[in-house]
C-alpha cells in the first residue's frame, strides 16, 4: 500500500493523551462511524491482523503517547504506534521559536506536503518522522498560551 503521511491540528488543554483521544474519536467517527467491521476504536486496535498488516493510515494507527523526546529506534517494535513530542531543539530549528503558532505549523505542514523532492521533504518538519507507524506532536500557542497540538506522522511501508 505504501507510506501515508498524516497531520492534524487539535485543541489542547494541557493533557496530550486527552487531546489525542478526542482527535481519535473524531477520526474514528469519520472513518468507521457506520458501526461495521470495527464498532469502536478499542475493537479496531484489538484487530491485530488488520492493524499489524494494513492499518488505517491515519492518527488511528497511534495507540499511545510516550513522554521522552528520544528518537524512535527504528527497529524496536515497542516504538510502533507511539506519539512523542518533537524535541525542543528541533521545534526551534523548524519554527525559529519554542512557541510556534497554529498558523506557523500550518505553513510548515503545507510546505512539507508540497515538497518538490525527497530531499526537500527530508529537511521539512515532516521529515523529522523517519520511522513508519509513529508520530510527533508540537505544542502550538495563541497569545503566549498553549492551545493546540500539531500532530504528524506516517503509516505504512
Amino acid at each position: 500500500m505504501g507510506a501515508s503521511g498524516w497531520d492534524y491540528v487539535t485543541r489542547y488543554d494541557g493533557d496530550v493523551e486527552a487531546a489525542l483521544g478526542t482527535l481519535q474519536a473524531k477520526a474514528f467517527q469519520e472513518e468507521y462511524g457506520d458501526g461495521g467491521r470495527h464498532p469502536s476504536l478499542k475493537d479496531l486496535h484489538a484487530d491485530s491482523e488488520f492493524m499489524g498488516t494494513e492499518g488505517t493510515h491515519t492518527i488511528l494507527d497511534i495507540d499511545r503517547v510516550v513522554v521522552p523526546d528520544d528518537l524512535p529506534t527504528g527497529s524496536g517494535v515497542a516504538d510502533y504506534g507511539t506519539l512523542r513530542p518533537l524535541a525542543l531543539n528541533r521545534v526551534a530549528h523548524h519554527f525559529g521559536t519554542d512557541r510556534p503558532t497554529v498558523e506557523e505549523y500550518e505553513a510548515l505542514a503545507t510546505a512539507a506536503n508540497e515538497a518538490a523532492s525527497h530531499e526537500e521533504h527530508k529537511r521539512s518538519l515532516f521529515g523529522e518522522c523517519q520511522m513508519r507507524w509513529t508520530g510527533y506532536y508540537v505544542v502550538l500557542y495563541s497569545d503566549g498560551r498553549p492551545t493546540h497540538l500539531g500532530i504528524f506522522g506516517f503509516s505504512g511501508d
